[in-house]
């Protein structure tokens, strides 16, 4: 019998910590393994890189990635918590959302992602992943919104400067 599981879509941004929190909970609700997935591609995307294949360089951004993957679950759930089984994946694909759908392929697991960045241009530009998971998933799919304390950190996530507000001193 197929083992439970609770796969989530992480890339470090604060949305998918949220998200990333969710599924822990999902999967010691449910006594499921918890399988975080982080895609990644070769900087430049793949045509590129078969172009002008290096290998030691890939190598260098599949670490990377998985660096990536650590410091998330760091920053969400304190390390790897005990009593939680892990099972972490990274995955080279250009489309994150068909990574996290074939991870994801039993119809008893669970599927979380995040609806990331809210506005009209995130949205026609970044909100594909979570749109893509709930079309075509197999299994049930959980999409998180960003809460009111992450929306203006992932608003501000793209390396646009804060807008200048007074600071208000609270006695």
């Amino acid at each position: 019998m197929a083992e439970n599981r609770v796969v989530v879509g992480v890339n470090g941004s604060p949305s998918s910590l949220a998200a990333l929190r969710r599924a822990a909970e999902e999967a010691r609700l449910r006594d499921a393994v918890l399988v975080p997935v982080l895609a990644w591609h070769p900087v430049g995307g793949e045509i590129a890189y078969r172009n002008h294949p290096c290998p030691p360089l890939l190598q260098q951004w599949r670490q990377a990635a998985c660096d990536r993957l650590d410091a998330a679950l760091g920053e969400a759930l304190g390390g790897f918590p005990s009593g939680l089984r892990i099972e972490r994946q990274v995955v080279r694909a250009e489309r994150p959302g068909q990574a996290l759908v074939a991870v994801a392929d039993r119809p008893s697991d669970l599927l979380v992602v995040s609806t990331g960045r809210q506005g009209r241009l995130a949205r026609l530009f970044h909100g594909g992943v979570s749109r893509y998971c709930l079309a075509h998933a197999r299994c049930t799919v959980v999409a998180v919104a960003p809460s009111a304390v992450t929306a203006p950190v992932e608003r501000n996530a793209g390396g646009a400067l804060p807008r200048r507000t007074a600071l208000r001193t609270v006695a």
